[in-house]
C-alpha cells in the first residue's frame, strides 16, 4: 500500500510540475496583445527579405510574414515593431525575450534546436547555398574555384558548408571571414576574395544592389540544404502553433486562390475547406486564442504565399528568383500545408 501510495504521490507531483511549466511558458501570446504590438526580429538588410528604407520603413518576404502574425492576432498589420539582428546575435535575442519571433533567413537545423531554447515553426522558404563570381573570371561551375579566395560570414552555416564541399572535392581555397553582410560584399567587391558563398536567395539580394550587377554571375551549384523559417522559444505550445500554422494558412490560402484581392468573396464561399481557412465554419481560432477570422485578417492584409513571394523577391522583382522549389507542390514545387479541419 505504501509503495501504491507513494507512486501516486509521484505522479500528482510530476503533474503538477509538467503544469506548472507550461503554464510559466504559456505566455508570449498574452505579453503581445499586453503590449499592444509584436516584436520581430531580422536581418541588418537583405533586399527582398527584410531592409529598411531611406523614411526607417521595413519592407521583405521576412517582414511581411511578421506583419501577417501582427494581423492575425490583432487585424493591424502595423503592430509590431522590427529589431535588426546579426547572425551571431539573433537566437540570443529570442532566447533572452528581446523578441517574440525570428524571422530572419535562418536556416533549420538539428543543432539549433538541440539546447532546449528554440524551435523552428516550420519552412516559408526552401533555399540552398550557392556562388557569385565576377563574370570576367569565365567560371561556370563551383569546381573551377580551385585556389579561390572565398568570402563567408562569420556565425552562419556558410562557413561549414563550404568546407565540407571543397574537402570533399579536394578544391583548394582560402576563407575571408566578415562579421555581418556588409563585410562581405565590401571584402568581395574590392578584391579580397573573388567568390562570395551564402544561400542563393541572398546571393540574388546582394547583386541587386551592386553598382553593375550584370559583372556578377551566380554559378548553378546548390552545395546544401537551406530551410529557412520563422523560430520562436520552446516555452510555449500556444505561440509555436499559432506561428506554424499562419505560415500554413497562407500555403493553403494560395492552393485554394484566396488572395487579399479575393477575401471577401471567400467569406461567403461554400467550399467547406475555405470556409474553414477564413474561419466561417469550425472553431479553429479557439486553440490559437484568437478569433476564428485570424488568418481571413491576415491574408487580408498581406496576401497568400504566393502573393508575398511575388511582392517581394519573384520574377518580376529586382532580384527575379523563380518560384522553383517554392512553388506548390501541386505546382511542381513542395510546399505543402496540412490542412485546417
Amino acid at each position: 500500500m505504501r509503495s501504491i501510495t507513494s507512486l501516486l504521490a509521484g505522479v500528482a507531483a510530476f503533474a503538477c510540475l509538467a503544469a506548472s511549466a507550461a503554464g510559466a511558458g504559456a505566455d508570449a501570446l498574452k505579453t503581445v496583445q499586453d503590449r499592444g504590438k509584436l516584436l520581430c526580429g531580422v536581418s541588418q538588410g537583405i533586399a527582398g527579405f527584410s531592409i529598411k528604407d531611406d523614411k526607417g520603413q521595413w519592407s521583405g518576404f521576412d517582414v511581411d510574414f511578421c506583419r501577417a502574425l501582427a494581423a492575425a492576432i490583432f487585424n493591424d498589420p502595423s503592430k509590431v515593431e522590427f529589431t535588426p539582428l546579426s547572425a551571431t546575435e539573433r537566437f540570443e535575442a529570442l532566447k533572452d525575450k528581446k523578441i517574440d519571433v525570428l524571422s530572419r533567413n535562418s536556416t533549420w537545423t538539428m543543432g539549433r534546436e538541440g539546447d532546449s531554447s528554440v524551435v523552428f515553426a516550420g519552412v516559408t522558404y526552401y533555399d540552398g547555398q550557392g556562388f557569385m563570381t565576377p563574370k570576367a573570371r569565365n567560371r561556370t561551375s563551383a569546381l573551377e574555384l580551385d585556389g579561390a579566395k572565398v568570402c563567408v560570414q562569420k556565425g552562419t552555416t556558410s562557413e561549414p558548408n563550404v568546407k565540407d564541399f571543397f574537402e570533399a572535392n579536394h578544391v583548394n581555397y582560402e576563407i575571408v571571414q566578415g562579421e555581418t553582410v556588409a563585410d562581405i560584399v565590401a571584402n568581395y567587391l574590392s578584391g579580397k576574395c573573388d567568390v562570395l558563398t551564402t544561400d542563393a536567395s541572398q546571393l540574388f539580394a546582394l547583386r541587386s544592389q551592386f553598382p553593375k550587377p550584370g559583372e556578377h554571375a551566380i554559378l548553378p551549384d546548390v552545395i546544401s540544404k537551406e530551410p529557412l523559417g520563422p523560430v520562436v522559444r520552446q516555452d510555449d505550445m500556444q505561440w509555436f502553433n499559432l506561428v506554424k500554422w499562419l505560415n500554413y494558412a497562407l500555403l493553403n490560402a494560395e492552393e485554394m486562390g484566396v488572395s487579399s484581392k479575393t477575401i471577401d468573396e471567400a467569406m461567403k464561399s461554400q467550399k467547406p475547406a475555405v470556409k474553414r481557412l477564413v474561419g466561417a465554419e469550425g472553431d479553429f481560432g479557439k486553440p490559437l486564442g484568437l478569433s476564428n477570422a485570424w488568418a481571413a485578417n491576415a491574408i487580408r492584409a498581406e496576401g497568400n504565399y504566393g502573393e508575398i513571394y511575388e511582392r517581394n523577391v519573384g520574377v518580376q522583382t529586382k532580384l527575379g528568383i523563380p518560384r522553383g522549389l517554392n512553388e506548390l507542390w501541386d505546382n511542381g514545387g513542395i510546399q505543402y500545408a496540412p490542412p485546417i479541419r
